[in-house]
C-alpha cells in the first residue's frame, strides 16, 4: 500500500470523506515528525495547493480532531499544536521555547467511578511541563527533576 492509499484509508476509518484539502492536511501531519501549529500546517498545504484557504485548513483540522485522527496539544499561552501519530504517547512541553516532544506511553491508573462524579471518561493523556534538554542548561532551573 502506498502512502496516498494509507492517508485515504486513515480518513475513511475515521468516517471522513477524502477531499483534496483534507487529504493534504492529513498527509502533511502524517509525514511531519514534529507538532506543527495550525498556521504552519496552512502555510505548508497552501504552498502545495494555493486554492486551500486558511478557513478550510482550520475546519479540516477541527474535523480531524473530532474524528479522533489528530490530537490537539494545547500549550498554555501559545498556539495549539497538532499530532497525527497513531500510537499512544504522552507529551512534554517546554516552558521556555514551547517545544512539544513525544514521551513514551505509560499506563495511567483509571480513577474509581465514584470519584468521577457521573462523568464518563473517554481517554487520558499526560502532559509534562518543564524545560527541554536544549533550554535546561541555559536557565537557572527551579524545575523539579525526576
Amino acid at each position: 500500500m502506498d502512502a496516498r492509499d494509507e492517508v485515504k484509508r486513515f480518513l475513511e476509518a475515521g468516517g471522513l470523506r477524502c477531499t483534496p484539502q483534507r487529504y493534504a492536511v492529513m498527509a502533511f501531519l502524517m509525514g511531519h515528525a514534529g507538532h506543527p501549529t495550525a498556521s504552519e500546517i496552512f502555510e505548508a498545504v497552501n504552498r502545495a495547493d494555493p486554492r486551500c484557504s486558511r478557513a478550510t485548513t482550520y475546519n479540516n483540522l477541527r474535523d480531524l480532531v473530532r474524528a479522533g485522527l489528530v490530537r490537539e496539544v494545547a500549550a498554555e499561552g501559545r498556539a495549539a499544536r497538532f499530532d497525527a501519530k497513531n500510537q499512544r504517547h504522552h507529551h512534554f512541553i517546554c516552558d521556555h521555547c514551547g517545544a512539544v516532544e513525544d514521551l513514551a506511553w505509560c499506563k495511567v491508573p483509571r480513577p474509581a467511578a465514584r470519584s468521577l462524579g457521573g462523568r464518563v471518561l473517554r481517554d487520558c493523556e499526560l502532559i509534562f511541563r518543564g524545560l527541554c534538554a536544549r533550554c535546561a542548561p541555559r536557565k537557572d532551573s527551579r524545575a523539579q527533576r525526576f
